[in-house]
């Protein structure tokens, strides 16, 4: 799978940005990064661009990579969930055909509009090995910014996930190492595992959503410079300056502590 968002959607974390990724390695724009995709997949990749600044690909021939569209609500989805069918019970889809995209897609959603659960704490309840980014074309309601972003990546890391800044500063995520690398350069990096990442609050560990993150700066083979891996800080608790959500909020617009 291949997610990528422009400024105007989302912005990477500052440490993913290589300051000799211009130099000694460029980054591709977003329309080489998708062309490359096609091509690598001819006969079954298939993307989605949307006006905003934003596109999702996928390859449609393996049974582990799922996309689902919904309501605006746009999800690549890859790996699978222990326990879908008991969720899809909880989020009131048993009745029809589901699978884990679908869910997820279905899960946002009722989120968005009707709950105010944490995103950490839904994230808890999903049983597999998976990674997933969603697109959400409604505008955001606190930045005015052309949709949201949502990606997570299972606490096992089973799945592999990696994220970078392409040519034009834009995110870029996937599932294929060696696309995400020939396509952001040295601003490249593993998607830490047990993670999510939001257009809005930015990257967070779900599975310990009171400890921040920090940022290890990674070396390549070459001993260059090459993003960053983020770990969960064990001794640095998120303070009482983290602002805590009301009763009409919910994972798609801000994180909870």
């Amino acid at each position: 799978m291949l997610a990528i968002f422009q400024k105007q959607v989302a912005h990477a974390p500052q440490e993913l940005h290589s300051p000799r990724a211009a130099a000694q390695k460029p980054s591709k724009n977003p329309d080489e990064i998708l062309r490359d995709f096609h091509s690598a997949h001819p006969s079954a990749a298939f993307s989605v661009s949307f006006a905003g600044g934003a596109a999702l690909a996928c390859v449609s021939s393996t049974p582990q990579r799922m996309f689902c569209g919904l309501d605006g609500i746009y999800c690549v989805f890859t790996g699978h969930l222990d326990n879908l069918s008991s969720l899809a019970r909880q989020y009131g889809i048993s009745g029809r055909t589901t699978n884990e995209a679908l869910l997820v897609t279905e899960a946002y959603r009722t989120l968005r509009d009707r709950g105010p659960y944490p995103a950490d704490q839904v994230l808890k309840d999903l049983s597999g090995s998976f990674a997933f980014v969603l697109f959400d074309t409604k505008p955001a309601a606190t930045t005015g910014a052309a949709g949201a972003v949502f990606a997570a990546q299972s606490t096992d890391g089973g799945v592999p996930l990696h994220w970078g800044v392409a040519g034009d500063g834009s995110v870029v995520i996937c599932d294929d190492r060696d696309a995400a690398k020939a396509g952001c350069g040295r601003s490249y990096a593993p998607f830490p595992a047990g993670c999510m990442f939001h257009s809005e609050g930015g990257l967070k560990s779900f599975e310990h959503p009171m400890n921040r993150l920090m940022a290890m700066p990674r070396v390549d083979s070459e001993g260059m410079m090459c993003g960053a891996n983020f770990k969960v800080d064990a001794f640095a608790k998120v303070g009482a300056s983290m602002p805590r959500v009301g009763s009409n909020a919910n994972w798609a617009a801000a994180w909870d502590e």
